[in-house]
């Protein structure tokens, strides 16, 4: 599932090439994904994005939004006559959109498109209006988020909420750091990751944890965060960018995907153990 680098890193994309464009139609192909009212959003200029944790808010001229959660394999790719030329990740579908993948098209001014493509089909678009949008459960729910952009739509990750929910934690601290109703954005990788680079071992209970360990895994997990952002996130997966490429992150992952492999700080290995059904990658020499 795309996590906070990813969808901040979409976001961003979406922002730079979808701000201005006016929404000429919509063609809904799985109805399941689409919510809301189509003719609310034809004819509206999109003027601003959002990001709240893993879901992205799309503002528009007038009295609605599109909120849109990519869940495990969603993607939002942007092509015009200037980036329709460009090379297509072969997570998309295929080598040209709309692909097997396609289920909502936007067909925008300007002879521009964007595509949801998804290819579990988990994913959801929603017509919300914007006196409704706090009061949208996935928003209204989300904990607060590190901050590492430049601005922060939800609430801000302080080291003294981070501190309180770890203090009164009696299940393993990976699964403290994914609820997203505690914690907003962090996923698997970033959890995996975070957790090796603070050498804390992902089944402690997180109260259990001193208040220097605390703080090495809040200062970790802004850290891992910064450097995915910076490779333009992970595509271990199926995740894109805006228009349609990888990230790199997962070519510099310190623990997640490396089962089998040495650690990066020791001699030992990484082994692979399930948390809460989900993979957990760590090193036990180095993480205690």
């Amino acid at each position: 599932m795309p996590e906070l680098p990813e969808v901040e890193t979409l976001k961003l994309g979406l922002k730079k090439y979808l701000v201005g464009h006016k929404i000429e139609a919509v063609e809904i192909r799985i109805p399941k994904i689409f919510f809301g009212d189509k003719k609310d959003i034809i004819g509206a200029k999109i003027i601003g994005l959002k990001r709240i944790g893993k879901g992205l808010i799309i503002e528009l001229n007038n009295d609605f939004v599109l909120t849109v959660h990519l869940k495990m394999t969603g993607q939002l790719v942007y092509q015009d006559q200037k980036t329709g030329n460009l090379n297509l990740s072969s997570k998309v579908g295929g080598t040209t959109l709309p692909s097997k993948y396609t289920h909502i098209i936007f067909t925008l001014d300007n002879g521009a498109f964007l595509y949801y493509n998804d290819l579990r089909r988990f994913g959801w678009i929603k017509v919300v209006s914007k006196a409704d949008l706090p009061k949208v459960p996935f928003f209204k729910d989300m904990g607060p988020e590190p901050k590492v952009g430049s601005d922060l739509a939800g609430k801000e990750l302080t080291f003294a909420y981070f501190k309180e929910v770890m203090k009164k934690a009696n299940q393993p601290v990976k699964l403290v750091l994914i609820d997203q109703k505690r914690i907003g954005g962090i996923g698997n990788i970033y959890a995996n990751d975070g957790l090796f680079k603070a050498k804390i071992d992902p089944r402690r209970k997180g109260k259990t944890l001193t208040d220097s360990e605390i703080k090495s895994l809040y200062d970790a997990i802004f850290y891992v965060l910064k450097k995915s952002l910076e490779y333009g996130g992970s595509s271990d997966e199926n995740y894109v960018n805006a228009l349609g490429q990888e990230g790199n992150y997962q070519n510099h992952a310190l623990v997640y995907g490396r089962e089998g492999e040495k650690c990066k700080l020791c001699p030992g290995k990484i082994q692979k153990i399930k948390l809460g059904g989900r993979g957990t990658y760590f090193c036990p020499e180095c993480q205690k």
